[in-house]
């Protein structure tokens, strides 16, 4: 077993054909600053030239796989204030990040115990697999955040739950347990909690014993058969700089991080 450190909370360990990746913050939330996600961007570039892993695993904190995007990250606060241009370049990284676990030649298994919230959801389906806590908690607040939901994620959601859950999960901002996810089709498989990764594991290791090959070909071509439309998404970061500017954003956030109901106007 090989084990490699990317920055200060992602570690890559090697098994053979199957990839253990793990980001964690160590605090049971396990939000996703800017940092890791460059970190989880340059994990996922580690990849490029292997031709030997078969299955990749990513999971987060044992506690909460990740509560979403960290809204109290100074690096974020500092993009914030920035010119139009910078937020707009700044904007793209959740993207790209997506676009670099998506594009993966591995089969890509997300391991989710407690919390997966936000940006939490848009990482793990651009995975192939996701296998939850059946006590896992799931759900997408952006809107109540005087926010889009973003990082290309909308066409990856639709194909996987159809629009109508979609809009109940994004819009309405459904919570949801790992068994009622899995009831819609949102993740594959759940598991007594505390299980998901060794689940998740076991799968890889199924993937990881066939030939490897046609593992990645067929892969590659079911994606191409059931490829998400780019242009739902290409302006969504725009879309989420538009709603940046916006009262309803500002009141957004701060009732979150004052722990109170938001008051939205409409402007």
């Amino acid at each position: 077993m090989t084990i490699t450190k990317f920055g200060s909370f992602i570690t890559k360990e090697q098994r053979g054909r199957v990839a253990l990746v793990r980001f964690d913050r160590g605090d049971g939330r396990n939000a996703m600053s800017r940092e890791v996600m460059r970190q989880l961007i340059v994990v996922a570039a580690s990849f490029d030239e292997d031709a030997e892993t078969s299955a990749i695993v990513l999971t987060g904190d044992p506690r909460s796989f990740c509560v979403g995007y960290d809204l109290r990250d100074a690096e974020a606060a500092k993009l914030s204030s920035a010119g139009l241009s910078e937020r707009r370049q700044g904007q793209t990284l959740g993207a790209r990040l997506c676009r670099a676990w998506a594009g993966l030649a591995p089969l890509t298994i997300v391991a989710i115990e407690g919390y997966c919230i936000g940006g939490g959801v848009a990482l793990s389906v651009a995975c192939d697999l996701r296998v939850a806590g059946s006590n896992a908690k799931i759900s997408i607040p952006e809107i109540d955040r005087g926010m889009n939901m973003t990082w290309g994620s909308l066409p990856r959601l639709v194909s996987l739950v159809g629009p109508a859950r979609t809009k109940r999960l994004v819009i309405l901002g459904q919570a949801i347990s790992g068994d009622e996810a899995r009831g819609i089709g949102l993740v594959d498989e759940t598991t007594q909690p505390g299980l998901a990764l060794d689940r998740a594991l076991a799968i890889a290791a199924e993937v990881a014993a066939k030939p490897p090959l046609p593992v990645r070909m067929n892969k590659l071509a079911i994606n191409a058969a059931t490829a998400t439309n780019e242009a739902t998404a290409a302006a969504d970061f725009d879309q989420l700089l538009l709603c940046q500017g916006s009262e309803d954003f500002r009141e957004g956030v701060a009732s979150f991080l004052e722990k109170r109901p938001p008051r939205f106007t409409g402007r």
